[in-house]
């Protein structure tokens, strides 16, 4: 299947999730030399070709429909993960709502309370707000001093990246379901993972965790 025919199907799966509200959100793959990547106002579960851009791999646009303005993210995030092909972004409830609170802990600001999330994305860290578009976003997941396939941006929503498309859009269908349990979870006493257990899991599944400092 083409790059442009599988995020097409990306898009579907995001919308009938319920990660993608209106015309928020925006996808992009590696393709060849440069990235496909869905346009400025484009509804994810409507996309059809015209409504994607064609950009080499540094941003820059090269012919298609007009990229959204997160291009900066998009590429910053495939810099700090060069394995992966795919990058997700999207503004779903409850990541906007964790997204809303103060962090768990500065490395991850979902907390381990379910083994799926770990195995799928790992740790979380909340990045700090900048202007939806701003370039600066780029500049936060560069800067950021964890390791991570996915993020939180403060105020704004979630970004993911994956191996594939398919593995992006499970992965941040995982974090959506992941940040619901941590919103709900808010103010209580958790029950949560024990840190043995935690980078066992995130070790067998080549996912990132940090370590909390000894002393």
């Amino acid at each position: 299947m083409s790059a442009v025919h599988r995020l097409i199907e990306a898009g579907r799966t995001l919308v009938e999730a319920g990660l993608s509200p209106g015309s928020s959100g925006n996808l992009s793959v590696r393709d060849g030399e440069g990235l496909v990547m869905t346009g400025t106002g484009t509804q994810l579960g409507a996309l059809q070709p015209r409504d994607l851009a064609v950009l080499t791999r540094d941003g820059a646009h090269v012919e298609g429909a007009r990229p959204s303005k997160e291009v900066p993210l998009h590429v910053a995030l495939y810099a700090k993960n060069p394995a992966h092909e795919a990058v997700v972004h999207v503004h779903s409830p409850y990541a906007v709502a964790l997204a809303c609170l103060a962090p768990w802990a500065e490395h991850s600001a979902v907390p381990p309370l379910t083994p799926y999330s770990l195995m799928r994305v790992g740790q979380v860290p909340l990045l700090p707000f900048a202007a939806p578009g701003d370039p600066a976003m780029g500049a936060l997941i560069g800067d950021s001093p964890h390791p991570f396939h996915a993020a939180l941006l403060a105020n704004h929503g979630a970004v993911v990246s994956g191996e594939t498309i398919e593995r992006a859009v499970d992965s941040a269908i995982e974090l959506e379901e992941a940040c619901r349990i941590a919103v709900l979870t808010e103010g209580r006493e958790r029950n949560l993972i024990p840190v043995e257990q935690v980078l066992a899991i995130t070790g067998r599944w080549g996912t990132p965790w940090t370590p909390a400092p000894v002393g």
